[in-house]
Order: C-alpha cells, then sequence, then structure tokens
C-alpha cells in the first residue's frame, strides 16, 4: 500500500491523475504527466468496453490544452491489447515499448 501511495503522489505531483468509476466502481486511473507520458492502468473485469479509448482521447485533449505538441505511452510488448488501443487512436510505434501521438 506505501508503494501505492508513494506512486499516486509522484504522479499528481507531476502531472495530472484521474481515477475511473464505471457503474459505481473505480475501474481505471490514467494520467498525463509534465513530460507527456500518458499512462492507463485498469481492472480485466471492464476490458473491451472502450473505457481507456475514453480515457486516452480525454488525456490528449487536456495535453492539447497544456500546450503540448506530443504525448507518448510506454507499452510492454506482451501488452498486445493496450497496444492495439493506443494505436486504433492514432498513436505511432516509435520504438520498442514507445509510441506516440503528435497533436
Amino acid at each position: 500500500m506505501e508503494l501505492l501511495r508513494r506512486m499516486y503522489d509522484y504522479l499528481s505531483t507531476y502531472g495530472d491523475c484521474y481515477y475511473i468509476e464505471y457503474e459505481g466502481e473505480l475501474v481505471r486511473d490514467v494520467s498525463l504527466q509534465d513530460n507527456a507520458e500518458i499512462a492507463i492502468v485498469g481492472s480485466k473485469v471492464f476490458q473491451n468496453q472502450h473505457i481507456g479509448r475514453r480515457c486516452v482521447l480525454e488525456m490528449i485533449k487536456l495535453a492539447g490544452e497544456k500546450g503540448m505538441e506530443r504525448v507518448k505511452a510506454n507499452i510492454y510488448p506482451f501488452n498486445t491489447q493496450s497496444q492495439r488501443m493506443f494505436l486504433s487512436v492514432g498513436f505511432k510505434k516509435i520504438d520498442t515499448e514507445w509510441y506516440e501521438y503528435r497533436l
């Protein structure tokens, strides 16, 4: 629990972090860090309902409002579902684990 608290403290200090509630349940969190990195974590139970896609699109919108020219995401090679989702909203693969969206 201490590690989670420190992680969320960091995300809130160096960017914007949001908790996503769906049908009364906490299902996901998403952040846009000051270094333009988007991170998203969610419950497997609520996958394939386009919640993550909507969250990422909102972070892209927030990045534009902040004047960022691009956003990036670090996605592990085994996480093919996240890779497909980020590619489907317009991200491009720029390295083994990095994806980028230019605003």
